[in-house]
C-alpha cells in the first residue's frame, strides 16, 4: 500500500482528530496527553491512533514526545495555532474588492459593465465563504 492510501486511511474519525491536535500543539505530545485531551479510556486507545499517525509518517517519536514529522493541510493555513481555511483568504480578498468597487470606484452613471463587474466580485467573495463555511463544518484536513 503506498504513503498516501496510509495516510487517507489514518485520517478519519478518532486519528484525525489525534493529528489536528498535534499539529496545533507547539511542543511534542505523549500518549497520556492525547488520553486526557480526548477522555479516551486508555493510555492503549491513545497508542493505537498515535501509531497509525507514526505508520502513515505523519508523526515521530523523539525522547520528549511524538512531534509532527509532516503536515498535511490540504485546505488549511497553520497561523500559530490556528487552522484558518485558505479559502477565508480569497473571500477575504473578493470581499475587500467588492467593498473597494461600490465605495470607491462607483461611477456618476451607472454602466453595464460596472453592475457587472460588481455582481462578479461579490458571487465570488459569496462562494468563497461558502467554501469557508463547508470547510469549517466538515473539518477537512
Amino acid at each position: 500500500m503506498s504513503v498516501l492510501k496510509d495516510q487517507d486511511i489514518s485520517l478519519t474519525g478518532k486519528t484525525l482528530k489525534v493529528y489536528r491536535y498535534a499539529i496545533r500543539q507547539r511542543k511534542p505530545i505523549g500518549i497520556r496527553e492525547v488520553q486526557r485531551a480526548f477522555n479516551f479510556s486508555s493510555p492503549a486507545l491513545a497508542s493505537y491512533h498515535i501509531a497509525k499517525l507514526e505508520e502513515a509518517g505523519l508523526l515521530r517519536q523523539t525522547t520528549e514526545g511524538y512531534v509532527v514529522d509532516r503536515m498535511i493541510l490540504e485546505n488549511f493555513v497553520k497561523l500559530r495555532r490556528l487552522l484558518i481555511p485558505k479559502y477565508f483568504f480569497f473571500s477575504l480578498f473578493f470581499a475587500i474588492g467588492a467593498m473597494f468597487e461600490i465605495i470607491l470606484f462607483r461611477p456618476s452613471e451607472l454602466t453595464r459593465e460596472y453592475v457587472f463587474a460588481t455582481i462578479m466580485i461579490i458571487i465570488a467573495a459569496s462562494s468563497y465563504a461558502y467554501e469557508t463555511i463547508i470547510t469549517v463544518m466538515k473539518k477537512r484536513v
